[in-house]
């Protein structure tokens, strides 16, 4: 080996044997072309042994790179997870906490839990996002959040800590006035349309799933992303949903004009979690995991159950199960 290895370059080479395009690491990390190219170049020249075959598009790596890359990726991590016991090791002197929360607990849990933690990190410099679950998830494993509250996804999360939060099972909610049962409304003939959620949400995609899995084909006539929409939709009588309690929960001034049913057939439902990436400190993941239990249970189930007894041990906090 002719000279030490730059730690960028190994995290640039990390970046490329990930993506296999030059062109895309230079975007994520706002470099050019040319340097994302010269780091690479200058590690191989370091390790004397090429690290990538330059001939292929996307780059692939070579045998010696396929190894080198497993090294690498290690290596990272140790490095990354010790800044972060650093930086939040010990709960109570962490200086940095990058949070994302899905929207549906934007209003009623995110003032408590922001007000909570402030207390509990004297030290810690905040920032907070709302976003699609999709999209934290995404930030995620980008490293750029470090805890994220979101909807378990159908596929896994590739190098993230999961947290189980919350059971939210699917329920229908229909028009008041809607004097049918719920199994009725999956006649592809059937007067009220389905309001369906955006299928480019990890909610959306749960209940199309199940769906096709019930073997329901139901006309797509309108596909919504806003959950308030989609309730106040059928309090006007425009349709029906399927949605979840903490969902339905949150719509609570359409409450006197619809009525919420348990999902006929199967029950389906729901993991909301709280995610963080590998090096993220457990402490901290702990200490945030439970205030947000309780917080839940304050705010969501509890008062959800009381209004709707058939949702009794069905809408729950996770740890119930020991989780």
């Amino acid at each position: 080996m002719s000279k030490s290895l730059s730690l960028r370059w190994l995290e640039v080479f990390q970046l490329i044997a990930k993506s296999g395009s030059i062109q895309q690491v230079a975007s994520e990390t706002d470099l050019s072309i040319s340097t994302v190219s010269n780091h690479l170049r200058s590690l191989e020249r370091a390790l004397g042994i090429e690290l990538v075959d330059h001939g292929r598009r996307p780059m692939g790596l070579t045998p010696a790179g396929e190894v080198f890359a497993r090294y690498v990726r290690e290596g990272l991590t140790v490095l990354k997870r010790g800044e972060a016991e650093i930086r939040t090791g010990n709960w109570q002197h962490a200086t940095d906490l990058r949070l994302a929360l899905i929207d549906d607990f934007d209003n009623q849990i995110a003032p408590d839990l922001v007000r909570f933690l402030a207390q509990a990190l004297p030290r810690c410099n905040f920032r907070h996002f709302t976003r699609p679950s999709h999209e934290i998830l995404a930030k995620l494993q980008e490293h750029k959040l470090d805890v994220g509250v979101a909807t378990r996804p159908l596929g896994r999360t590739e190098g993230l800590i999961e947290y189980p939060l919350m059971r939210d099972p699917f329920i229908v909610v229909v028009p008041n006035k809607f004097e049918g049962s719920p199994d009725e409304l999956f006649n592809p003939d059937a007067d009220l349309p389905l309001l369906r959620y955006s299928r480019d949400y990890v909610i959306g995609k749960q209940i199309e799933t199940q769906l096709a899995r019930s073997k329901y084909s139901l006309p797509n006539r309108f596909e919504l992303e806003c959950n308030q929409s989609i309730i106040g939709l059928v309090a006007q009588g425009s349709g029906w949903a399927i949605t979840t309690a903490a969902c339905f929960h949150r719509t609570q001034r359409f409450h006197n004009s619809v009525k919420a049913m348990p999902f006929p057939g199967s029950n389906f439902v729901r993991t909301v979690s709280l995610f963080t990436t590998e090096v993220y400190p457990a402490t901290t993941s702990v200490l945030i995991q439970k205030a947000m239990s309780k917080l839940i249970r304050q705010h969501f189930t509890r008062p959800m159950c009381a209004r709707h007894n058939w949702l009794k041990n069905e809408f729950r906090t996770m740890e119930i199960e020991g989780i």
